[in-house]
C-alpha cells in the first residue's frame, strides 16, 4: 500500500492571465480548481498511473471538506485529520503570453504537536512491511523542524520504506531518519550542501554522498534535463522527453508518484526511472495541478532514456 502524507495540503487555484501587468487591472481568461498540497499531487498522479494510495492529509474547514470531495470523486481515498482552521488556498497565475507561471501561497493553519502525534499514531498502527509512505511538501505552521525524521523513522521502524521529499531543514532533519528515497531538486541540494551545484558531475557526487549516510537512494531532479539517480551499486543520467511546458506546478511530484508507484510494482531501476521522468513530462504539459492521463504518459515512455554515469 501506498500512503502519501500532507501536512500543509491547499486547494490550488490556477488562474489563467494574458499579458500579466503589475499594478493593474488584470482580467482572468481562465480558472481551475485542484486539490493540491505535495503528498496529494501524488496520490492524483499514481491514480491516473492506475496504482492506488490513501492520501492522509490534515484538513480544516470548509476549504478541507472541498478537497476531500475533489479527491473521492477522483476515485482517490482520503484519511483525513482535522486541522484547526481553515485549510488554506494558493493562486497560480499562468500569463501564456510570457510564459510565466507565479506563484501566491497561504501559509494555512498552525499545527499543534498533539495533533501531528496523534496523525502519526494512528499511521504507524495500520502500516504492514513493504508498504511505501511518501512525506512530502512544506510543513505547517507550529510544527517542530525536525518532524520529517520523527515520521521517517517511526514508519521505517514499522517496515515502511519512507519516500522524502522536502527542503530546507524539514530535508536536512529528515535526512537523519536514513529514508529509503530521497527526491531534492538541483536547486535543494545546492542548499542542503552549501554550494551551487552547476554541473551533473557535481550533482552526482552530492547523490552519492548522501547514499553514504544511508539513504538507499537518491533521485536528485534537474528540470527539463532530466534527473540524475544514486544507489549504493549505480548512478544514471536520466533524460526526460522534450515537451510542450503548460506548468510545472507538481512536476517533481509527479516523478515521485512514479517511482512509488513502480516501486509498489517491484519495477527494475531503469524501469522506473524512465517511467519517472515520462510521467514528469507528461504532466508539465497539463494546466494547474491536474495529473496527466496514462496513455499520454506511454506515448512519451519511448522517449526517455537512461545512461550510466
Amino acid at each position: 500500500m501506498i500512503y502519501t502524507v500532507t501536512l500543509n495540503p491547499a486547494l490550488d487555484k490556477t488562474a489563467t492571465v494574458p499579458g500579466l501587468t503589475v499594478d493593474a487591472v488584470n482580467r482572468v481568461s481562465a480558472l481551475r480548481e485542484d486539490p493540491g498540497g505535495k503528498g496529494i499531487n501524488v496520490s492524483k498522479v499514481i491514480a491516473k498511473l492506475g496504482g492506488t494510495s490513501l492520501a492522509v492529509a490534515l484538513l480544516g474547514g470548509s476549504t478541507g471538506e472541498k478537497i476531500k470531495a475533489m479527491l473521492r470523486e477522483q476515485g482517490i481515498d482520503v484519511w483525513g485529520f482535522d486541522a484547526t482552521g481553515e485549510t488554506r488556498t494558493n493562486l497560480k497565475v499562468v500569463d501564456p503570453e510570457a510564459g510565466t507561471h507565479t506563484d501566491i501561497n497561504e501559509p494555512g493553519p498552525e499545527v499543534a504537536t498533539t495533533q501531528l502525534d496523534a496523525m502519526l499514531d494512528a499511521l504507524v498502527d495500520v502500516l504492514t512491511p513493504g508498504d511505501v509512505v511518501v512525506l512530502s511538501g512544506s510543513l505547517p505552521a507550529g510544527a517542530p523542524q525536525d518532524t520529517y525524521r520523527t515520521w521517517a523513522r517511526s514508519c521505517g521502524e514499522a517496515g515502511a520504506l519512507v519516500f522524502l521529499d522536502a527542503d530546507g531543514d524539514a530535508l536536512a532533519h529528515g535526512l537523519k531518519a536514513g529514508p529509503f528515497l530521497v527526491k531534492p531538486n538541483d536547486a535543494e541540494l545546492s542548499r542542503l550542501c552549501g554550494r551551487p551545484l552547476t554541473t551533473e558531475g557535481e550533482v552526482a557526487a552530492e547523490a552519492r554522498r548522501l547514499v553514504s549516510r544511508g539513504v538507499s537512494c537518491v533521485v536528485v531532479s534537474m528540470g527539463g534535463a532530466g534527473a540524475v539517480v544514486a544507489t549504493e551499486e549505480r548512478t544514471l543520467l536520466a533524460r526526460s522527453p522534450r515537451v510542450r511546458v503548460d506548468s510545472t506546478v507538481g512536476a517533481g511530484d509527479s516523478v515521485v508518484a512514479a517511482l512509488a508507484y513502480a516501486r509498489e510494482r517491484d519495477m527494475g531501476l531503469e524501469d522506473a526511472v524512465r517511467l519517472a521522468m515520462a510521467t514528469g513530462a507528461a504532466n508539465v504539459m497539463q494546466s494547474g495541478t491536474q495529473a496527466a492521463e496514462r496513455p499520454l504518459v506511454d506515448e512519451l515512455l519511448p522517449r526517455a532514456s537512461v545512461t550510466e554515469l
